[in-house]
């Protein structure tokens, strides 16, 4: 009788996966690293957003150092339509503001806590 029985043994399967075990260990930490970092870059270039709409409503509206502004005061210089005009929020909840004239925003302290092992302090100045 000639034995026709084809297939993988369960040595050949058990490579396999191990194989893909080991690329899935490698590749997802770098995965979730490289979305915190962009979480971190998105937060710093809302701080350089509301920055710049500070900047434009303190001088629009005759504000002199100091003066507190809340963020519904700044929408009008926001892009319309963005997740930071609908929220007024970064991207753990944490809401913006209150700002004040000549002082530049600060990135929150839990979000900087959160996102301290992937965004050193350098990379948030002078946020």
């Amino acid at each position: 009788m000639i034995n026709n029985k084809r297939g993988f043994t369960l040595v050949e399967i058990m490579i396999v996966v191990a194989i893909i075990s080991l690329l899935a260990a490698i590749a997802v930490p770098n995965f979730l690293r490289a979305r915190k970092r962009s979480q971190a870059t998105r937060v710093l270039e809302d701080l350089r957003i509301l920055d710049n709409a500070l900047d434009q409503y303190a001088l629009e509206t005759n504000k002199i150092s100091g003066s507190t502004v809340n963020f519904s005061d700044l929408k009008n210089y926001i892009k319309t339509g963005t997740t930071l005009y609908a929220t007024g929020a970064d991207i753990y909840g944490t809401t913006y503001g209150p700002f004040q004239v000549d002082r530049i925003p600060q990135v929150a302290t839990t979000t900087f806590n959160t996102l301290s092992d992937v965004a050193p302090a350098s990379f948030w100045s002078p946020y």
